[in-house]
């Protein structure tokens, strides 16, 4: 009886009839035709209200699941399925409240379907975590009532859900796709000019108009009688790393997205191509010490291990040491290799006090220092003033503007390749700076 009761919601269609029987009892107070005839009413209601309860209350009801995918991306579309069937012999009207993770601070969920007899019915909608982590799914909650609409029927489906959500995932699938199709350039991505080759040798072939002179292999025409050419590919199993700096300068966020997220979807999309290209991909993670070390691999079980590693990275509130930086990668990392640094400078004296790290590791290593536009600072600047408090907020954001390029050109001066980029841009723009780097030849 008591899960009876729990169960049972009266529908606002139900109140606004006792509603109207109200009033016509008050009126025959003063007309008395009107007694017979709300006593008829009121009998008529409690007829359709019970015949209400023994359709909904049948053992025949409605059946719902909700179908969610093995983990969500993040900063992406994720599609939830929910999936309704009506088992009763008549159409049912059923409402939806879906107990949503609290991470998403959505509260006004609210979906209203009719279903036939006998008929299935699904829809889908979609969620945008911003976060990393675990999220939380609680019960579906279904309401459902017949036509006469004066009682509802509350059934709850499934147990709370736990779902991870990772670093974006699709964005990497779709970079990855890009380069397999060599349409890299419809995604931004600009092809770069081969100034020289790479030193690894391919194989022997004839000479075809339109090869490098300078290849010609002339022992190898000598003997064959015809012109031979070398031919050269991109060098291979180069260890290339991403190193993600979590200290505070990347809790600012962007869209809803902090930069050490942007950081993270980057690095994974990033070393999906470099593991296509057939080069080791590694990761360390680091604010005021070594939080995370993956020596470069070029399996292909390797990218699952950076995203379970990238999974659990959050943002660390100290100041991160360089000084540490340096030291650990002297050690850790004898190889010569390509390092992704991420990490942010707001202003110039911040960048001065880590320079002498940054060129010492750029020393033994083809660095990259990859720090972000505020992109917040670009409306301010676009926007027309309306007094003087505006104005000087528009002369102070276009100061810090031109602070970030000098860094840019501080850091190209010292040798140290530089990206300065949106962070809505990172992913493309570190990729065609590695694509650069390949090509020329640097590492």
């Amino acid at each position: 009886m008591l899960k009876f009761f729990k169960s049972l919601y009266l529908n606002q269609r139900f109140f606004y009839v006792i509603f109207g029987i109200a009033l016509l009892f008050l009126f025959s107070y003063f007309f008395d035709f009107f007694y017979g005839f709300t006593w008829v009413l009121s009998l008529l209601l409690l007829f359709f209200f019970l015949a209400d309860l023994v359709s909904l209350y049948k053992n025949n009801q409605i059946h719902a699941e909700r179908i969610l995918p093995q983990k969500f991306s993040n900063s992406d579309e994720n599609e939830v399925e929910v999936i309704l069937e009506n088992n009763y012999g008549f159409p049912i009207y059923v409402e939806i409240i879906d107990e949503i993770p609290v991470q998403f601070q959505k509260r006004d969920f609210f979906k209203k379907l009719k279903i036939a007899a006998g008929a299935t019915e699904k829809f889908s909608y979609s969620l945008r975590p911003v976060e990393r982590g675990e999220y939380f799914f609680g019960k579906l909650n279904i309401y459902s009532y017949t036509k006469i609409g004066f009682a509802k029927r509350r059934s709850i489906f499934g147990e709370q859900q736990m779902l991870k959500v990772y670093p974006s995932f699709i964005q990497m699938k779709k970079l990855d796709f890009l380069a397999i199709d060599n349409r890299l350039s419809q995604a931004g991505l600009k092809k770069i000019r081969r100034i020289g080759h790479t030193m690894e040798f391919e194989q022997i072939k004839e000479y075809v108009p339109g090869d490098d002179i300078r290849t010609i292999n002339w022992k190898a025409t000598a003997k064959h009688g015809d012109l031979m050419v070398n031919q050269f590919q991109d060098e291979k199993a180069q260890p290339i790393y991403s190193i993600i700096d979590t200290g505070r300068v990347m809790k600012m966020p962007f869209n809803g997205l902090s930069l050490l997220d942007y950081a993270i979807n980057s690095s994974l999309a990033f070393s999906n191509i470099a593991l296509k290209k057939k080069d080791k991909v590694g990761l360390i993670s680091f604010s005021a010490k070594i939080e995370s070390i993956l020596k470069a691999n070029a399996k292909l079980s390797q990218l699952q291990q950076i995203m379970e590693r990238l999974y659990n990275i959050n943002t660390q509130f100290p100041d991160s040491d360089f000084n540490m930086l340096y030291s650990n990668l002297r050690k850790r990392i004898t190889q010569r290799s390509l390092l992704m640094l991420y990490t942010n400078f707001e202003h110039i004296s911040a960048l001065k006090r880590q320079l002498p790290y940054l060129q010492a590791i750029n020393k033994k290593h083809v660095l990259v220092v990859i720090f972000f536009e505020n992109t917040e600072l670009d409306k301010i600047i676009a926007s027309k003033p309306d007094n003087t408090t505006d104005m000087a907020h528009q002369v102070i954001a276009e100061s810090f503007t031109h602070d970030k390029k000098l860094m840019a050109a501080e850091l190209r001066k010292h040798g140290i390749n530089t990206l300065l980029t949106k962070p809505e841009d990172l992913s493309i723009n570190a990729i065609n700076k590695y694509l650069e780097i390949k090509a020329r030849g640097i590492l």
